[in-house]
């Protein structure tokens, strides 16, 4: 195998390919990194048998030349000294050579490295995902469902479903739900297609991950589903992951129908106003604010840490409807919902102090935050 490559296009695929990589595994072979060259370019590959990632480098593409030379051929490399290597290397172009007995160099510049390489042949094929249950998104509206979700998931392994986001298509909707049992985030948006999706559990780490991988763009990605993984596919990337197992809660009965009190106002000022009320609250194991309607549209949030101090501040509302309400809750959580949602303008909706609260924007459904409030008294 031989290949001469530009440095920053095999550094970024290094990047992509590495997030799958974890020393922690098992399986000796997955400690390293495949690479194999053909005639069309070079493909790297990364696994830790949760998520596998595929990243490719064309030899050319939109008349530039990537990578040249090309003597097809593959080799595991290790991932704990090849990407360091690669990103100091010298010079713009990078020359990879193997011989038969897997000795690989790597030359750029006046710097040469030799590195034992490790039999392919022993490196676990990424099965080929074709399924019927595949359909295709703008990869910024998957980036936006993921960061609008992902944050809730849980982190504690008493109940590994809930590590994972809820997927379904169902009435000509995709819904993106998460929840730790005190949060829940939701998503939803209308597609075009006929076809369901049965409610799968994507573990909340791989679409973390992937996020990052992404870079925000109008090209679709596609996404197929079977029994135990799902494939996200783009044009050079392939990413893998598997599903959780295990029934996800049904979340639906959660959602409050109807609210005693609704406040609508602006998401940047309730945002600051509840981030600077949590500065004095962070002796509370978890962050609690008390948030305390007032009249003329009045509310009033203050935090309070009897061995600190305590912080008030009077925010204007755009509308206050319904009966009077004292409520307190995790300010964290608070903070993250309202980043979440995507809007200038948001109604949080309250149904008395110790039942889940909504928040969602003004104008549109298809965003909502649930929130269980903390009993402070």
């Amino acid at each position: 195998m031989k290949f001469i490559i530009q440095r920053d296009q095999l550094m970024e695929s290094v990047q992509h390919v590495m997030k799958a990589i974890s020393s922690r595994t098992t399986i000796p072979i997955l400690t390293g990194m495949k690479l194999e060259a053909t005639q069309e370019g070079v493909k790297l590959t990364g696994s830790d048998s949760d998520i596998s990632i595929e990243s490719f480098i064309p030899k050319e593409e939109d008349g530039i030349v990537y990578v040249e030379h090309i003597d097809p051929g593959s080799v595991v490399l290790q991932a704990k000294y090849f990407p360091d290597i690669v990103r100091k290397l010298p010079q713009k172009t990078v020359e990879i050579e193997s011989d038969n007995h897997r000795n690989v160099t790597i030359r750029s510049g006046s710097a040469e490295f030799h590195l034992n390489g490790q039999d392919p042949e022993e490196y676990p094929q990424l099965p080929q995902l074709h399924t019927e249950d595949s359909f295709e998104l703008p990869i910024d509206l998957l980036k936006n469902l993921i960061r609008q979700t992902v944050f809730a998931v849980s982190t504690s392994e008493t109940r590994p479903i809930l590590t994972g986001v809820n997927v379904r298509i169902e009435d000509g909707e995709l819904h993106f739900i998460a929840t730790d049992s005190h949060r829940l985030a939701s998503r939803k948006i209308p597609m075009d297609t006929s076809s369901e999706l049965p409610s799968v559990v994507i573990p909340g780490k791989s679409l973390t991950e992937l996020n990052k991988i992404l870079t925000d763009s109008e090209d679709t990605i596609e996404i197929s589903v079977t029994e135990n993984q799902v494939l996200f596919r783009t044009k050079h990337l392939y990413f893998l992951s598997r599903l959780l197992d295990g029934n996800y809660p049904e979340t639906s009965r959660l959602i409050p129908e109807q609210s005693k009190t609704v406040v609508k106002i602006d998401t940047k000022e309730l945002l600051q106003s509840v981030d600077r009320a949590s500065l004095l609250a962070k002796e509370n194991r978890n962050n609690v604010v008390r948030l305390i309607t007032k009249e003329d549209n009045h509310i009033e949030i203050n935090g309070n840490s009897p061995e600190v101090g305590n912080v008030t501040e009077e925010v204007v509302a755009n509308a206050v409807d319904g009966e009077d309400l004292k409520i307190s809750f995790s300010a964290k959580y608070m903070m993250d919902a309202l980043k979440a949602v995507d809007y200038d303008q948001v109604k949080v909706e309250f149904t008395g102090a110790m039942r889940p609260f909504l928040i969602r924007p003004v104008d549109d459904e298809q965003i909502l935050q649930l929130i269980l409030p903390v009993r402070t008294y």
